[in-house]
């Protein structure tokens, strides 16, 4: 099976196929980029996919600059750090290269390095038109280079900051950090770890799920989700079990840029519970969202069950929401997820603050049945 190629503009103008990173200097151009700054993460920096990049942009005649000092949970010092290397060397434009820590992490340099001083990335949180403060004019052009499946912010208008004095995350919010071009290159996948493969995925799964059950009305995410999860769980195993298995790796770079659109419906307790934990004990995002999961489900059943039965009837699944449930606990065993936030390192006496932080999340807002102080402390408990 040969794996697709396709130009979309869907939300924004995506490059999709594979060997499509050798497009990455012209697409930069015409963005308008002269001096553009690639940032990364440590662990890509040294690796051949990175230095591959960036002989195309030196190639090109636009330098080879990066910045790779990004935490798994990139915080404000890593921004800060980012955004005097971007101001030092005249850059005028940014590179995401690689997962959701280095795209986030590159757009918050994009977005605050032409800011004044006097507005903090805090004041941009993804609250009511706080965007506005921030001067528009001054936020540099974005391309994205996805070398994971599963974050989708790539085709965002958001990136994910830890606080690191709060230890809370934070979603900053500006239309602008929508990626000019966003390049999807399956063929960047094919190196990831497999725990990496199982992680990114089910956080792709986690997206298209909790968009699926929100109660607000979205029909096209509806429908994008309900596809998107069809994508995960017939090419995660595939992807997973052959890393270099191109159509299943092409499919899962699809899914994951489908959970980024339809979650503009709203996500709900998974991520809710996932953020707090992801900042305090450093786990991984998508491998968190894959603990909590199958208690989320049981914890919504009441409000989503005959939705999930729907789902479960196009995705092929026998049982309804049990089957359903049943082919999610299948997925976790078969890509080694950790079964409990316990076997994460999560400590129950830290279950109070982890439920106040959970409550302060934008994401619990969009979750079907209404989260409590009460019935969220009972939420985290079944996880453990």
């Amino acid at each position: 099976m040969t794996t697709p190629k396709a130009n979309w503009s869907y939300p924004t103008a995506v490059k999709f196929g594979a060997g499509r990173i050798a497009e990455l200097a012209e697409h930069c151009k015409a963005a308008g980029l002269t001096r553009p700054l690639l940032v990364t993460d440590k662990a890509l920096a040294s690796l051949p996919i990175t230095a591959q990049a960036l002989d195309i942009l030196e190639a090109a005649g636009l330098g080879r600059a990066v910045f790779s000092d990004v935490d798994p949970n990139p915080n404000e010092h890593n921004m800060a750090a980012g955004i005097a290397v971007y101001l030092a060397g005249g850059h005028d434009g940014v590179v995401c290269f690689g997962g959701g820590s280095a795209l986030d992490l590159g757009k918050m340099i994009a977005l605050m390095a032409g800011q004044p001083e006097a507005l903090s990335v805090w004041d941009l949180e993804d609250i009511g038109d706080w965007w506005t403060r921030a001067d528009a004019a001054k936020i540099a052009p974005i391309v994205a280079v996805p070398t994971t499946a599963g974050t989708g912010s790539e085709v965002g208008r958001a990136g994910v900051l830890t606080n690191s004095v709060t230890h809370k995350k934070k979603i900053i919010f500006h239309p602008k950090l929508l990626p000019v071009v966003t390049i999807c290159d399956p063929e960047l996948t094919v190196g990831m770890p497999k725990f990496i493969t199982a992680g990114t995925g089910m956080d792709a799964l986690a997206h298209c799920l909790e968009a699926y059950c929100s109660p607000f009305y979205h029909p096209m995410s509806q429908g994008i989700a309900l596809e998107g999860m069809r994508l995960v769980l017939e090419n995660l195993p595939t992807a997973y079990a052959e890393p270099g298995n191109l159509a299943a790796r092409a499919e899962m770079m699809s899914a994951a840029a489908m959970g980024a659109v339809a979650f503009q419906k709203g996500l709900g307790a998974i991520h809710s519970l996932s953020h707090p934990i992801g900042a305090v004990y450093g786990t991984h995002h998508g491998t968190t969202n894959a603990v909590v999961m199958p208690m989320v489900l049981d914890f919504n059943r009441a409000a989503i069950e005959e939705r999930i039965t729907r789902a479960a009837a196009y995705l092929g699944i026998e049982g309804g929401f049990d089957g359903f449930r049943a082919r999610i606990m299948d997925l976790r065993a078969l890509l080694a997820i950790p079964e409990t936030l316990t076997a994460m390192g999560v400590d129950p006496l830290r279950l109070d603050e982890l439920t106040e932080m959970a409550l302060e999340d934008p994401s619990c807002g969009g979750n079907p049945i209404e989260m409590t102080r009460e019935n969220t402390r009972a939420l985290f408990a079944a996880c453990m």
